[in-house]
């Protein structure tokens, strides 16, 4: 498997199995590797590889990746090194078309950092199709999570291994059923969207609630610059776009960044060609991830907080009995569940004084509506941490056993160079009234005279707000632990619910 065609026109199917990370710093190690080469024409699999990979410190094999993957200490150790197989993988990935699911955000990022690991230059991809966040827009949110496994099941594909090459296998067949799903739909759109979970809107609504960008479900990296067009593309020229344009799984892509780019108020026929948007743009780093995730799940806990009638049931983090926390599912959804957080039967809520901020607002990262996303980071002390610590373990082992695979990003943020000085970020939920967006947090300031005042904003004004969390103030905090699970990431999100601004 590697060079077939000259052109390396094939698309990669790849997919990795990692250990997991038991604790905040760790990384994660490759233990498997598996790729097929499909043939962009006719679908066909064309060639495969896959083995499994030893990795330079058997003891990152947990229990928790076990129960992840079922490779156990005892499988790898005959295996080769990641540096042994390392030239096979660049040949079989680098000028390729890469493909897989959340793949952007897990898969590729693990290539990079195992390529830097033994000092390599790491494969470029022709192009990124993330079938997570491809399908979640297009697809709609009629099979659930979308998650791999789930989509296996909504099409009867059978249980998800969570080994490689059949993960990759299964991911292609999945691609196949959802594009053939979508060119029936369009035929004939009044009978069958009439009879479908989804409405006509779902993909406007899903595309709302989704936290990645056009780019990120498409990357051209075939060009260097970003602000090249599809013209330029040899893989996506107009001259090729007549065979394309019936393409059931091309078609299903290239839409999906024309609706972006060009939004409607009414549904096209979604095998439309339209213009489509190039980038290359680096894949983003885990700090960037954490920057841009957002999910329904996010959005609808934040907003309405169940146990929320007044402020009362905010724990001091002294009141906290690590041993009476424990987490359980909770209806959310469309007959989905979420994990709510509780202690001693209560829904868990926490209070601190005196944090201070380390970092204000940022209008770097936008929601669906382009309003900045309001969050602020400050320093954790040492009981805030061990709470928090505790509760990530502990949601993170329900999620675990659950079946999820999603990547756990902790709620504490430890740096090298920044071991005394943990963070946690905050966040203030906006809501929709009228015509304009409110806070939903309740903010007072008090004076150095002890009096305190509550704020009220009468425009939506990130900057005037921003003026109150400048680096070094103090707040007292009141604040909701939201566990989420969202396109293969999952944590908890601090909500705060009210904040007390001390102006000296």
């Amino acid at each position: 498997m590697g060079s077939r065609s000259e052109d390396r026109s094939e698309i990669v199917f790849f997919d990795l199995e990692t250990t997991v990370p038991t604790r905040a710093g760790q990384g994660f190690a490759i233990l498997e590797f598996g790729a097929i080469l499909v043939c962009p024409r006719k679908l066909e699999e064309l060639d495969h590889y896959s083995t499994l990979v030893r990795p330079s410190d058997l003891s990152l094999i947990s229990s928790l990746s076990v129960r992840c993957n079922g490779i156990t200490h005892d499988k790898v150790v005959s295996s080769p090194t990641f540096r042994d197989i390392a030239d096979r993988v660049h040949d079989i990935l680098h000028g390729r078309i890469w493909a897989g699911h959340n793949i952007l955000r897990f898969d590729c990022v693990r290539i990079r950092e195992a390529f830097a690991g033994i000092d390599r230059p790491a494969p470029e991809p022709k192009g990124i199709i993330d079938s997570l966040a491809l399908l979640t827009q297009k697809f709609g949110r009629r099979a659930g999570d979308m998650k791999m496994a789930t989509l296996a099941t909504y099409f009867g594909l059978g249980q998800q291994t969570h080994r490689s090459l059949e993960d990759v296998r299964m991911n292609l067949e999945v691609l196949k059923y959802c594009a053939t799903v979508l060119f029936l739909e369009s035929s004939l759109p009044d009978i069958f969207t009439a009879n479908s979970w989804v409405s006509p809107n779902a993909t406007t609504r899903s595309r709302r609630n989704s936290n990645l960008s056009p780019d990120d479900m498409i990357q051209d990296k075939s060009t260097p610059s970003s602000s090249s067009k599809l013209k330029d593309d040899p893989m996506l020229s107009l001259t090729n776009r007549k065979t394309e344009k019936n393409h059931p799984i091309l078609s299903l892509m290239t839409h999906s960044i024309a609706e972006e780019i060009e939004p409607s108020t009414s549904q096209g026929d979604p095998f439309d060609m339209g213009l489509l948007r190039t980038a290359s743009e680096s894949l983003e780093t885990s700090t960037s991830m954490e920057e841009t995730q957002e999910s329904s799940e996010m959005s609808s806990t934040a907003a309405v907080s169940e146990g929320y009638s007044k402020l009362g049931g905010f724990l001091e983090i002294d009141e906290v009995s690590i041993p009476s926390i424990n987490a359980s599912f909770v209806p959310f959804y469309r007959g989905s569940q979420r994990i709510q957080l509780l202690h001693k039967g209560d829904i868990l809520q926490l209070s601190c004084t005196r944090l201070k901020v380390r970092f204000g607002f940022s209008t770097k990262f936008v929601d669906h509506a382009g309003r900045p996303r309001l969050n602020f980071v400050v320093n954790a002390s040492w009981s805030l941490c061990k709470v928090l610590d505790a509760c990530d373990a502990i949601a993170q082992k329900l999620s675990l056993d659950s079946g999820s695979s999603s990547e756990w990003k902790p709620v504490v943020t430890r740096k090298n160079g920044f071991a005394n000085y943990p963070t946690v970020r905050l966040h203030i939920p906006t809501a929709i009234r009228g015509d304009t967006s409110a806070y939903t947090t309740e903010m007072y300031l008090k004076e150095p005279s002890s009096a305190v005042q509550r704020l009220v904003f009468s425009d939506f004004d990130v900057e005037e707000l921003g003026s109150f969390f400048t680096p070094g103030t103090f707040v007292d905090a009141f604040f909701s632990l939201d566990p989420y699970d969202y396109l293969q990431n999952a944590g908890i999100r601090l909500v705060a619910k009210k904040l007390i601004i001390h102006s000296n």
